[in-house]
């Protein structure tokens, strides 16, 4: 079968299409038929090697897919750590889930991981029963996590502000339901945060930037706050001096979907609430590129370039 393959670590310059053999089931999984895969920040890291457990090159890339259960012929939509951008994958079936009927492939390709780890942030927040009057910061609004995190925030009643380079992003994302855009390259997002909540800052802020911005992030918090911590995109090392925590009582939350994925219990639930969400008509995936999979190295490198809005989608089949 055609696949995905990254045969050794580093850019999207090593990617390659290659032949590989069809994949072979073990117990808990079944084959899909793939037709799209999302393509995920996570991703980058995997080509790179800088995902943790990523196993040595050579291996199939992709972690998201949707397609055609072989067994039943049902339409799903998956998770898994690797080889999702195949034709064919082996999919455990407590982490498949039914495409709703108006949705494409791409639609739901596009859905599990940033829908799942917004749908956790809030959980992690303590956000989903939640007073009134909560605030949430989310860095890279425009993103993939950040557009399913606005359409979550919007279901719950909450105030949302939210960062990205471009004003065009913003503007877009305001479309979904965020109340407050910041563009970071113009003003300093704490700054901005002090100002427009009259130094109270927001009762969350979902942080995927590492470096500076987990400090910078835990300032922005009113008392008793929290930062849900679920990536480092500029690539640099967080830095924390846990004495800042001290004074407002905040704290820092990790949020790593590859974890929460093996509980099943947690996934269930999830998927309870956004299953109901979905049937309402309340959540949709927000897809700004669709490339087909020849073009893979050009759709790794928009994602690096920080130059997408919403999801970028790998069409296989």
């Amino acid at each position: 079968m055609k696949a995905l393959v990254i045969p050794r670590f580093g850019g999207p310059e090593v990617l390659e299409l290659q032949q590989v053999p069809d994949p072979h089931p073990v117990p808990g999984q079944t084959l899909v038929q793939v037709q799209a895969g999302g393509l995920n920040f996570a991703d980058l890291l995997t080509a790179r090697g800088g995902y943790p457990g990523t196993p040595k090159p050579p291996l199939v890339a992709g972690r998201e897919f949707s397609g055609v259960e072989i067994a039943s012929g049902r339409r799903v939509m998956g998770y898994t750590q690797w080889s999702a951008f195949a034709e064919k994958t082996a999919g455990y079936r407590a982490l498949l889930w039914p495409v709703p009927e108006a949705w494409s492939a791409e639609d739901a390709a596009a859905f599990p991981v940033t829908f799942f780890t917004a749908y956790f942030a809030y959980w992690k927040a303590g956000l989903i029963e939640k007073p009134a009057g909560t605030r949430v910061l989310i860095h890279a609004v425009a993103g993939g996590v950040g557009t399913a995190a606005v359409q979550i925030g919007k279901i719950l009643g909450i105030e949302m502000y939210g960062t990205s380079s471009s004003d065009d992003k913003l503007a877009r994302v305001r479309e979904l339901g965020l109340q407050h855009g910041i563009n970071y390259k113009q003003k300093d997002y704490q700054d901005v945060i002090k100002d427009l909540t009259h130094g109270e800052g927001v009762d969350a802020v979902f942080e995927m930037l590492g470096g500076e911005h987990v400090a910078k992030s835990v300032k922005c918090l009113r008392d008793f706050g929290r930062v849900i911590v679920y990536g480092a995109a500029t690539g640099e090392a967080p830095q924390l001096d846990t004495r800042i925590l001290y004074a407002k009582g905040a704290s820092v939350h990790g949020l790593w979907l590859s974890y929460i994925s093996q509980n099943r219990t947690l996934m269930e639930m999830a998927w309870n609430q956004l299953s109901q969400w979905i049937s309402e008509g309340k959540l949709h995936s927000v897809i700004g590129r669709v490339f087909p999979l020849e073009e893979a190295r050009a759709a790794y490198t928009l994602l690096q370039e920080g130059r997408n809005y919403g999801k970028i989608v790998l069409k296989i089949a």
